[in-house]
């Protein structure tokens, strides 16, 4: 297994006490300790507590982890979260369960932040800014049918609104039209996120929580696909001045837009890591898989039983019992411990991207700004992605144009083609137009 989180839980005189109490399966001795020490804690393989309590099947330990806030989202030294070892194991309920708490740590998340990204996006002067999307691929035919699109973004007080006409872009799929994405920062959680539909003039409130139905097609869309993990490493990054010329070489400057003077800096050391595992899935999964998550992903549901309601993935049968011990588990080298569940089926990729990005002192608006206005707009994965790059230490200004990875054949090319300060921008763009209908089904994924 290979190394791609820290380690922040070395060996030393306490040990761990809560994942050998989840290897012995001693549910009794697990919640006295709880009180005692620390939910989040990774061993020296990057697995917490609930990491194990999944990976060995011990469904009584892991839900008691959960009701004491064990993290769902933190990854082992090789990159798995406790859900993809869940789906690995293929119990159903702990995927249900292990489901539901990443979405409430997510909620909890966004309401400590909330506050602080109120008050910054209060101290930001109102503005109008203009981003121009060009996605491009380095497979030629596909480059010919990908979209571009010029997305504005209006600021005043608390309120954002990103009009765009570019609703959805995954797996080399994207939906066109007429959108409009409404942050009110001044409203209730529940009511500052709306996206319009501005042809059909329909609107869907962003909601917080999810339906029980919703939750159970998302643990069939899991149990159902492979368990993928993608990231963007940036541990050799480094930036360099690109230069022109061929006898007198200088550093490559560029007016941007014809108004932003730019120094070009080249890109390298970018790799987008991409990992699969499909231990979970029979080779009748693997027939039936593609036609299942179109039909999920549609928001249509599979067959119905005899009382109407959703035929729903069972639980897979429990892998064989390996027989490791926490001894054997606890003197394993780091990264490299025994397997504990099924045997993995597992694919890596990689790929090595060179990009350039332009930065200019003259942008009147900081790279924090920028974060705090992406943060609210990020349920739109490419701009997801966008904030991922912006956050990275970039060098000296601001990144008016960028080439970023979107998936592992497509680029896009970000410009910040226009900005301007203005006070002028009126309050009726934050509200729902009066003929709008709403229909919280419109966008699935959000």
């Amino acid at each position: 297994m290979s190394s791609s989180n820290s380690n922040d839980g070395g060996e030393d005189e306490e040990g761990f006490p809560l994942h050998e109490c989840v290897f012995r399966g001693d549910v009794r001795q697990l919640s006295s300790l709880l009180r005692a020490h620390d939910v989040a804690r990774r061993d020296k393989h990057g697995n917490t507590a609930l990491h194990l309590a999944v990976m060995l099947g011990r469904k009584e330990c892991a839900q008691l982890l959960l009701a004491h806030g064990a993290p769902v989202k933190v990854k082992n030294l090789a990159g798995w979260s406790p859900l993809a070892e869940a789906i690995s194991y293929g119990d159903r309920q702990t995927i249900s369960s292990l489901v539901r708490k990443l979405k409430q740590q997510a909620r909890e998340q966004m309401e400590v932040r909330r506050p602080d990204l109120i008050r910054a996006l209060g101290q930001i002067q109102n503005f109008y800014m203009e981003l121009k999307w060009d996605f491009h691929s380095w497979v030629p035919l596909v480059s010919r049918i990908l979209p571009s699109d010029v997305c504005k973004i209006y600021k005043s007080g608390s309120g954002i609104r990103l009009d765009t006409t570019l609703v959805d872009f995954t797996d080399m799929k994207w939906e066109r039209g007429d959108i409009s994405f409404i942050f009110q920062g001044d409203k209730l959680p529940s009511d500052s996120l709306t996206v319009l539909d501005n042809k059909a003039k329909v609107y869907q409130k962003v909601r917080y929580e999810e339906t029980e139905t919703e939750i159970e097609d998302e643990v069939d869309i899991l149990m159902s696909s492979d368990i993928l993990a993608a990231q963007m490493s940036t541990k050799g990054i480094a930036f360099s001045r690109a230069q022109s010329g061929w006898i007198f070489r200088e550093d490559r400057k560029e007016t941007v837009a014809g108004i932003y003077k730019s120094d070009i800096y080249t890109i390298t050391g970018l790799v987008l890591e991409s990992r699969k595992r499909r231990e979970h899935l029979s080779t009748d999964d693997l027939q039936k898989n593609k036609a299942i998550i179109e039909s999920l992903t549609k928001g249509n549901t599979q067959t119905l039983d005899t009382n109407g309601e959703p035929t729903r993935r069972a639980s897979l049968n429990p892998p064989p019992d390996t027989g490791v011990n926490w001894e054997s588990y606890n003197q394993a080298v780091p990264g490299q411990y025994p397997g504990l569940g099924r045997e993995l089926v597992y694919k890596e990729s990689s790929r090595n991207f060179r990009a350039t990005i332009a930065m200019s002192d003259d942008f009147p608006l900081s790279v924090d700004m920028l974060l705090n206005v992406l943060e609210v707009i990020a349920p739109f994965k490419h701009f997801a992605k966008l904030r991922e790059f912006v956050a990275m230490k970039l060098p000296k200004g601001f990144p008016v144009k960028i080439d970023i990875p979107i998936l592992p054949t497509v680029t896009a090319k970000i410009t910040f083609q226009k900005f301007e300060f203005r006070d002028d921008i009126e309050a009726h763009m934050f509200n729902i137009p009066d003929d709008y209908v709403e229909d919280p089904l419109r966008f699935p994924d959000l």
